[in-house]
């Protein structure tokens, strides 16, 4: 989870690729409406999202029944991951923390990507930071940050054991 620029598509992908789980990105789940609204530069509402957390809760829940996913998802406020992670025996958040600076830089760069730049002030706004995530920092690439997320979830499983 984390601001729109902080690396969670590219971060999930690799992460799925190497624990061998589905990957699902958030972005491809908002409806055409919600899309034309973030690309004329207007921040989605909470009732803009109500839809779009439920069918992504839905989704988790149906991979939860087969092995798990990986689904990278802005999450940004507390009360939407209540809704994304409801009815689910199992999920953990890593949160791609970053200075604006920096993910301003990023989004600048990125092309075809319909959330604009000038909306990242708004995403800020909108954060609240997890408290039960693992935090980590984006100022450093994406395989050093998938390795730091494997090393938590293999301490967490020797836990268990």
């Amino acid at each position: 989870m984390g601001v729109s620029g902080s690396g969670k598509t590219t971060t999930g992908k690799l992460l799925a690729e190497r624990i061998h789980f589905p990957f699902f990105d958030a972005d491809d789940y908002h409806s055409p409406a919600n899309i034309e609204k973030m690309k004329a530069g207007i921040p989605l509402t909470d009732e803009d999202r109500k839809d779009w957390l439920q069918s992504l809760n839905e989704l988790a829940i149906h991979q939860q029944t087969k092995k798990g996913a990986v689904i990278a998802c802005s999450a940004l406020k507390q009360s939407y991951r209540d809704v994304l992670q409801k009815n689910i025996v199992l999920s953990r958040w890593f949160f791609l923390e970053g200075s604006m600076e920096l993910i301003l830089e990023r989004m600048q760069k990125r092309k075809d990507h319909f959330m604009p730049p000038a909306l990242l002030q708004s995403q800020l706004d909108s954060l609240e930071p997890p408290a039960s995530a693992i935090t980590i920092p984006i100022d450093q690439n994406p395989s050093s940050i998938v390795s730091t997320i494997l090393e938590y979830i293999h301490t967490e499983w020797e836990k268990k054991e």
